[in-house]
C-alpha cells in the first residue's frame, strides 16, 4: 500500500521519495535511500520556492498518479525502474515515443548493431542537445549534454550529482547517500520557448550583458608589446573597422620562468619588458573605446616570483621566505577569498575590467565532487559586480545553470570547414539549456590550413552569432587581420565587422529580451515553427526577434563559385538583406551567394534597426542616428530598447500597419511594461527625439515598389523617396530609402500610403496572366550575372540564358535536354556543356525569388 502526503508546497512526500510539480510542464522527483532530500539552492535549481501549479494526485494502492497540466505520472512507490516510474506526454506529440520510462532502452537491435560497427546513429530519446563544456581540439561534431527539449515531447535533467550552495552561498557537495536521485523531467512538447522559460523559472534568468560585449572582439595567442598592441589597434580604427572589447592572451605576464617554478602557463606578473607600465597600456585601450580581458590559466597556483606572492601570503598565514608555491585550491574558503581579493583585486584596480578564465585541468578538486571550473564561473562573475559595468566572467561551460555566468567561451578548435560547419548547430542547441552567449573563436584558432573563403565564411557567422571575437594561434601565418588575406576576403571581413556594429542597436534590444523574456538571440528555428524540416535543417537558426540567418559552412561550387546553404523557411515571406530576394515560406530550398554575402533573411513585417552608415559605431556612441529596414508582407512591430547611459532605458516603438497603410515611429517610451524584470536599479523612459537636434532616421523598405509609394506623406515633415539598386554588401539589398526632414524635433513619426500594404511580386498569378510566364528584367540580369561569372562552357550559357528568354519561369523544365548531345563541331559531349546541380539550384533559386 502507497502512504504520502500532500505538503502545502505541493510536493507528494513518502518515506524515501518526493514527487514535487514544478510547473505546469515540469515535475521534480526525488528518491533517498536515507529519507534525507535536497532542499538547498544547486547549480541548476537555484529557486526552490516557485509557486505550486495545480495537478491531480491519486492512487490506485498500487500506483500513484499525478496529472499536471502537459503530462500524467504513474509511480509505484519504490526505487525508480522503468517499470515503476513513467511519465506520458499528453497532447498528442508522439503516440509512440513520447512516453519517459525511468533508465529506459529504446534501443532496437538495429540501432546497436549500428553503434558496434561505429555508424552514426539517431538520438533514441530524441533530445536535441544542449551545450557541451569545450571544443578544445575539436574538427568537426561532438557530442552535446542534453537540454529540456526534444521531438518526443519530455526531456530530462539529471541534477543529482550537481553541487550545492551551503548556508554561506558558498558551492559544496551533495555528499547524498549512495543511489540518492534528483530528476527534472521537462514535458514541454514541442512548445520549446515555454521549456526554456519553464528553465529560466527554475534556473535564474540570463543576465543583462554589458553593451560593449556585443561588438567585435580582438583576440590571439601572441606576445604583443605595449607599442604592437596599440599600433593595431589604430591600424584597425584607421581601417574603419570598430572594436569593443581587448583581449590580452597570456603572454601579457611572465611566461619564461625558471625550471624550478614550473610551467609559464600560470601567471600573475607583468611582463614589464613588453608592458612598462600596465596603467598606461590599459587607460590607452580605455580613451580607445574598448574594454580590457586578461587570459587567466590558475590551476599552477601562486608561486614565489609573482609580485602578489607576498600578499598573498600574509592573507592565508604563510611564510614567504620559504618560497614554496601556493596550490591553487578551489575548496579552501581562505584561498579563493584571497584569489579573488588579493590576486586579482590588485590587477583590476590597474585597468582589467573582466578575465578570461582559461580553466583546461577538468573537474577535479581537493575535495570529491567540487568542481573548480564551477567555483571559478561564479567567483569571478560575481566578484566582478564592483567593476563599474555589469557583471561579466568569460568562461567555459561547466553544466545547466551556467547561463547565469556568461561569456561561454567555447574552446580551441581546429581550423578546417566541418569545424565550421558544426558551430551553427552548436550555437543554436545552446538555446536548449539557456546558455545564449557563446563565444567563439572565429576562424579557428589552431592547426588546419590557409583558405581565404573559409576564413570569410566564418566572420559571417560571427557578425550574426552571440559574441563576435576572432581569435588566432601564435603561428605567425595565423593572424586573422582582415588585410592579411586576398582582396576579395578583405573586402567581406571588412564589411561584416563593420555591420556588427550598426547591428548594436538591434543586439542591445536582443539582450534585454534575453534577459526579461528568456529568449536567446541565436535559437533553433524549432522554436518558431516546430516542423519535421526544421529539425533537421540545423545550421540555420532565428537571430533575435526578426532574422533567420543560414550561414554557408561549404565551399563554392567550382562552376557556379558561389557557396550555399539548405534553407527551411517557415509561413510567411522572407526577404534577404543583402540581395532584395524575397521568397515564400512553409518549404525548403537552397539558397546560392557569393563571398559577399550570406542568406540572412528578414521575416514579414520584420523591423532592422541599424546604426546609419555614417554614425559612430562604438559602443560608447549609445544613441546612434538609425537606419531601419522594414520588409514588406504583413504587419509588423518593434520595440527598440536603448540605454543612454546604463541602467536607464529607453523604448522606441516602430509599428508597421498595412491594414492601415502607416509606419508608426513612436520615441515616447509608451505602450511597454518598461521597467519589467530589469531591477530596482533599472529604470525606464522616453526614447530620444528624432529631428531638430534629436538623431536622424532613414528607412528601407524591402519588397515595395517605388512607385507604389507615390502618395507617401508624412505628418511631421516632407519625405524623400530614392530607389537604391543596392552595393551587394551584407545589407546591400535593393530597396526603397525614405528620408524624413523634420522641421522641428518629435517623438512621433507617422508615414501613410496606400504602398505600404503592397508587396512587389504578391501576386505572381496575377503578373503571369498578363505578360505569360517572362521573368522580370530585374530577374534576368541576375541570371544573366550568374552564367557570366559561372565556369562552363560558353555554349551551355548562351543554351540556359536563351531558355530563361524564351520560357521565363518555365525554363527550368527545358534544363534536362541541354548537354544531353554535343554542343560544338566535334562529335564530343563535353563536362563542360552539361550543367551542375548546383548550376540549376542556383538559377532555379533566381527563377524562384521575388
Amino acid at each position: 500500500m502507497l502512504t504520502y502526503e500532500i505538503q502545502p508546497d505541493g510536493a507528494v512526500r513518502g518515506d524515501r521519495f518526493r514527487l514535487t510539480p514544478i510547473t505546469d510542464r515540469v515535475i521534480r522527483l526525488e528518491w533517498a535511500p536515507d529519507g534525507e532530500f535536497e532542499d538547498r539552492p544547486s547549480t541548476f535549481a537555484i529557486r526552490r520556492d516557485l509557486p505550486a501549479p495545480d495537478v491531480r494526485v491519486s492512487d490506485d494502492g498500487e500506483f500513484l498518479t499525478i496529472i499536471g497540466g502537459t503530462y500524467r505520472l504513474l509511480y509505484d512507490g519504490r526505487e525508480f525502474s522503468a517499470n515503476g516510474l513513467q511519465l506520458q506526454v499528453t497532447g498528442g506529440v508522439s503516440a509512440y515515443h513520447s512516453v519517459w520510462r525511468y533508465g529506459q532502452d529504446l534501443s532496437l537491435p538495429a540501432h546497436r548493431e549500428g553503434r558496434r560497427r561505429g555508424e552514426a546513429t539517431r538520438v533514441l530519446d530524441g533530445n536535441l542537445g544542449g551545450a557541451a563544456r569545450t571544443l578544445d581540439e575539436a574538427d568537426g561534431e561532438i557530442p552535446l549534454e542534453p537540454g529540456v527539449n526534444s521531438r518526443v515531447g519530455y526531456a530530462v535533467i539529471d541534477d543529482s550529482d550537481s553541487m550545492v550552495f551551503d548556508a554561506d552561498g558558498r558551492l559544496a557537495p551533495r555528499e547524498a547517500a549512495p543511489g540518492a536521485k534528483d530528476l527534472f523531467v521537462f514535458a514541454g512538447g514541442h512548445d520549446h520557448v515555454a521549456s526554456v522559460q519553464d528553465l529560466f523559472a527554475i534556473s535564474g534568468p540570463q543576465p543583462l550583458l554589458p553593451r560593449f560585449a556585443l561588438g567585435t572582439w580582438w583576440s590571439r595567442y601572441h606576445r604583443y608589446s605595449e607599442e604592437s598592441y596599440l599600433q593595431l589597434m589604430d591600424r584597425f580604427c584607421e581601417a574603419g573597422v570598430p572594436l569593443s572589447v581587448a583581449v590580452i592572451d597570456m603572454d601579457w605576464h611572465l611566461t619564461d620562468l625558471d625550471p624550478r617554478h614550473g610551467s609559464g602557463w600560470t601567471g600573475y606578473s607583468w611582463n614589464r619588458e613588453l608592458f612598462p607600465d600596465p596603467e598606461r597600456f590599459q587607460a590607452a585601450l580605455h580613451e580607445r573605446g574598448l574594454a580590457v580581458t586578461l587570459n587567466v590559466h590558475p590551476a599552477d597556483g601562486v608561486r614565489a616570483f609573482e609580485d602578489a606572492y607576498a600578499a598573498m601570503c600574509e592573507a592565508l598565514g604563510k611564510n614567504p621566505g620559504d618560497g614554496e608555491p601556493i596550490a591553487f585550491d578551489a575548496s579552501d574558503p581562505a584561498f579563493m577569498d584571497a584569489y579573488f581579493d588579493v590576486l586579482h583585486r590588485r590587477l583590476e584596480e590597474q585597468g582589467t575590467d573582466f578575465w578570461w578564465v582559461d580553466w583546461q585541468s577538468g573537474p577535479y578538486s581537493r575535495r570529491a565532487g567540487l568542481d573548480p571550473l564551477w567555483v571559478l564561473n561564479i567567483g569571478h562573475f560575481e566578484a566582478n559586480r564592483g567593476s563599474g559595468h555589469r557583471p561579466l566572467t568569460f568562461s567555459r561551460y561547466a553544466g545547466p545553470g551556467s547561463h547565469r555566468y556568461p561569456v561561454g567561451f567555447s574552446g580551441d578548435t581546429i581550423i578546417s570547414w566541418d569545424s565550421l560547419a558544426f558551430q551553427p548547430r552548436f550555437t543554436a542547441a545552446g538555446a536548449n539549456i539557456g546558455y545564449g552567449w557563446w563565444s567563439h573563436d572565429i576562424g579557428g584558432h589552431m592547426e588546419g590550413y590557409r583558405d581565404d573563403e573559409l576564413a570569410a565564411r566564418w566572420v559571417q557567422f560571427g557578425v550574426f552569432s552571440p559574441i563576435m571575437r576572432l581569435h588566432s594561434s601564435n603561428s605567425p601565418f595565423a593572424g586573422k587581420e582582415p588585410w592579411n588575406y586576398g582582396v576579395e576576403a578583405e573586402r567581406t571581413m571588412v564589411e561584416h565587422l563593420r555591420l556588427r556594429h550598426r547591428l548594436l542597436p538591434y543586439l542591445h534590444a536582443m539582450n534585454r529580451r534575453a534577459h526579461v523574456e528568456g529568449r536567446s538571440l541565436v535559437e533553433p528555428t524549432y522554436f518558431v515553427a516546430p516542423a519535421p524540416e526544421a529539425y533537421a535543417h540545423r545550421d540555420q537558426y532565428q537571430f533575435g526577434s526578426e532574422l533567420l540567418v543560414a550561414p554557408i559552412v561549404r565551399p563554392a561550387a567550382r562552376d557556379t563559385r558561389l557557396g550555399s546553404a539548405d534553407v527551411f523557411l517557415p509561413e510567411g515571406r522572407w526577404t534577404d538583406i543583402a540581395t532584395g530576394a524575397s521568397y515564400a515560406g512553409g518549404r525548403t530550398l537552397r539558397m546560392h551567394r557569393d563571398l559577399r554575402s550570406i542568406p540572412v533573411l528578414l521575416k514579414a513585417g520584420g523591423i532592422l534597426p541599424l546604426a546609419a552608415v555614417d554614425a559612430p559605431t562604438w559602443p560608447d556612441a549609445r544613441m546612434p542616428d538609425l537606419e531601419v529596414l522594414v520588409a514588406a508582407g504583413a504587419s509588423g512591430r518593434f520595440e527598440l530598447w536603448e540605454e543612454p547611459v546604463d541602467e536607464t532605458w529607453t523604448c522606441t516603438v516602430i509599428e508597421l500597419d498595412t491594414d492601415a497603410g502607416e509606419l508608426r515611429i513612436d520615441a515616447d517610451g509608451a505602450g511597454s511594461d518598461a521597467g519589467e524584470e530589469l531591477g530596482d536599479a533599472e529604470g525606464a523612459g522616453a526614447g530620444a527625439g528624432f529631428g531638430g537636434d534629436g538623431r536622424r532616421i532613414s528607412l528601407r523598405l524591402l519588397g515595395v515598389d517605388e512607385a507604389s509609394l507615390a502618395d507617401l506623406a508624412c505628418e511631421q515633415g516632407a519625405v524623400e523617396l530614392l530607389a537604391d539598386d543596392g552595393d551587394g554588401g551584407p545589407v546591400g539589398a535593393p530597396g526603397v530609402v525614405v528620408r524624413i526632414a523634420l522641421a522641428a524635433s518629435t517623438t512621433r513619426i507617422v508615414l501613410r500610403s496606400t504602398g505600404l500594404g503592397a508587396v512587389r511580386g504578391a501576386d505572381r498569378r496575377r503578373l503571369e496572366s498578363r505578360v505569360g510566364s517572362r521573368v522580370e528584367a530585374r530577374v534576368e540580369a541576375r541570371i544573366e550575372a550568374l552564367l557570366a561569372s559561372a565556369q562552363i562552357g560558353f555554349g551551355l550559357k548562351e543554351r540556359l540564358m536563351e531558355s530563361v528568354r524564351r520560357h521565363g519561369r518555365a525554363a527550368p523544365a527545358t534544363w534536362a535536354s541541354i548537354g544531353s548531345a554535343p554542343m560544338g563541331h566535334a562529335p564530343i559531349l563535353h563536362d563542360y556543356e552539361v550543367a551542375s546541380p548546383e548550376l540549376i539550384a542556383a538559377l532555379t533559386e533566381l527563377l524562384d525569388a521575388a
